[in-house]
């Protein structure tokens, strides 16, 4: 991970003025307001502009969110688009119009993109493709697809970087670091998640997307899992002619699966492939533990034949078997109507301590599963079960890891695609199967020998080092060098709230000691005077005036 600094934002002031310009624009008042006094410390007044009200503050916080990221930018459409990915930190109808976001910008010319590529390649063009189309498939902020022919015959797509995109990334993701910090320091309570290591993750996250050789090899790892399945068609990746910045693999000429009308049109059977796409996914998720994370229906061709053929992967989620044990957990809680089950399998699957919210929240599991329970399987929309149950997620503040919640998006953009496709479509009976799978993975006799041999292990090594970590501790206690650490977690601002007030108690009695002092003199009458009155008493009432002065003004500025 990458280390930032604040003073590295002065580099962006620019760039600052006009995101804050932005989140004023379509009324963002809250965030900037609460955030100013921290901006203007650090980069003066003129970092923030006038609020000036505008229509846009009429419409929906859902599309003003959309319309302010658009504007701001590929890195801004990127962070938007995965974070329509996380249902679990943020409500349905805004991931539902950060989904419309789309990151396409204006093409680069054919002589900049010939250039890349020469570049990479370390060679002319012209000794790897017989020819490459001048028009591009497909222009976004990150990268532009060209259509090509190898000098071998294969027709390929070209996806070349852009040669600004790292730049702009790392300029942007710096200030999305600084925001971050802010959005913890005053919306804390707002938040079900570690803003600052939401913003570390999206930039580890886009910056995997800048490597394309991470995405080619994404792309075998897939193709040799569905080897001999004749469903699915993964392009092949030229390892031989790619690089971080330029991706060669087989062209994708098909029917989007969204494109209803056209693949009918074609002899499209859609109901196969609704349930080929989501058997497809499903494998992806319970048997490789290394899936598509997001299959929208514009990442899904369908060709000729009825055969699912996914495309862009550069995003992808893995899941390791103990999560999906304890998934499936959960999912069998449900089903059996067990919230005490289905309690203990959520506090595994996202590894928190749920002690302090139990009474309300087995409540609302209650009512979650009962509101399930008369709805026959073939009829349950897992799209509407997700959602009611990341609405629960976020009343709760649960922190759910990313790994998880994308995988459950997939699993409902999957649902969701499926039922376009087959509205009648039964996705619970596909997911059957797996959920007995996992049910009896646990009593395998393989498994069970596996997980007694790793508890007798680390039992044996606790017996082991047990005497020697005793002795040091009875040592120390001797020497009384025995100590214990205490660690506290988000009382800064308590602590600073306590130091202003210990601050403004000195002064006050200060002040009072000044105000005494100068009065007892004053009555004295002795040594030197100022219009009649001893000196030393009135510079007394004089830096007391001043001290009470600044008092009043610490306490109207808070």
């Amino acid at each position: 991970m990458r280390h930032f600094s604040v003073p590295r934002t002065w580099r962006h002031l620019k760039r600052y003025h006009q995101v804050i310009s932005v989140f004023i624009k379509y009324g963002f008042y809250d965030l900037v307001d609460a955030a100013r006094k921290d901006l203007i410390t650090r980069f003066g007044e003129k970092i923030i502009p006038r609020h000036r009200r505008s229509q846009l503050s009429k419409l929906s916080r859902a599309e003003r969110v959309r319309l302010a990221l658009d504007e701001l930018g590929p890195t801004f459409i990127k962070l938007g688009q995965v974070i329509s990915l996380r249902p679990d930190i943020i409500p349905a109808e805004i991931a539902a119009e950060l989904t419309k976001l789309q990151d396409a910008v204006t093409p680069l010319s054919f002589e900049v993109i010939t250039e890349v590529i020469r570049t990479e390649l370390g060679c002319d063009p012209e000794k790897v493709f017989l020819e490459i189309q001048p028009e591009p498939l497909a222009a976004a902020s990150i990268a532009q697809v060209h259509k090509g022919r190898l000098v071998t015959g294969e027709t390929v797509a070209i996806k070349v970087q852009r040669p600004e995109a790292e730049a702009l990334i790392e300029t942007d993701v710096e200030i999305l670091h600084d925001l971050a910090v802010i959005l913890q320091h005053y919306f804390q309570e707002n938040f079900a998640l570690d803003t600052v290591a939401f913003v570390n993750e999206f930039d580890r996250s886009i910056h995997r997307e800048l490597d394309f050789i991470l995405e080619g090899r994404n792309l075998k790892r897939f193709r040799h899992f569905f080897t001999g399945d004749d469903t699915i068609f993964i392009p092949t990746y030229y390892s031989e002619y790619s690089t971080a910045k330029l991706l060669i693999m087989d062209l994708v000429e098909g029917i989007k699966a969204s494109e209803i009308a056209r693949l009918e049109v074609a002899g499209i059977d859609l109901q196969e492939v609704a349930r080929r796409g989501v058997q497809i996914s499903l494998r992806q998720i319970f048997e490789l533990g290394f899936f598509h994370a997001d299959p929208h229906p514009g990442n899904i061709m369908v060709l000729p034949g009825n055969i699912i053929a996914p495309v862009d992967f550069g995003m992808v989620g893995q899941i390791d078997e103990v999560t999906i044990d304890h998934l499936g957990n959960v999912i069998l809680g449900i089903l059996h109507k067990d919230v005490t089950r289905t309690l203990r399998s959520l506090e595994d699957l996202i590894d928190m301590d749920l002690s302090m919210v139990t009474h309300n929240l087995r409540i609302d599991l209650t009512t979650l599963i009962n509101n399930y329970a008369d709805i026959p399987l073939k009829d349950l929309q897992l799209s509407a079960l997700m959602e009611d149950f990341f609405n629960m997620v976020r009343k709760y503040h649960l922190q759910v890891p990313s790994h998880l919640a994308l995988m459950l998006k997939a699993l409902v953009t999957v649902d969701g695609l499926a039922r376009i496709l087959w509205p009648d479509f039964d996705v619970m009976a596909a997911l059957k199967p797996y959920i007995q799978q996992i049910t009896l993975r646990r009593y395998d006799p393989r498994r069970l020998w596996r997980d007694g041999s790793l508890v007798f292990e680390d039992f044996a090594g606790l017996i082991s080092d047990l005497p020697r970590r005793l002795q040091t501790i009875i040592r120390k206690a001797a020497e009384g060098n025995f100590a214990i650490q205490f660690q506290h977690r988000n009382l800064e601002h308590l602590i600073g709230e306590f130091h202003q007030a210990a601050n403004q108690l000195s002064m006050a009695l200060i002040l009072a000691a000044l105000i005494v002092g100068s009065s007892l003199i004053i009555l004295v009458a002795t040594g030197p005077k100022l219009f009649g009155y001893p000196l030393i008493g009135v510079i007394g009432y004089a830096i007391a005036a001043l001290i009470g002065l600044k008092l009043l003004w610490n306490h109207f500025k808070k």
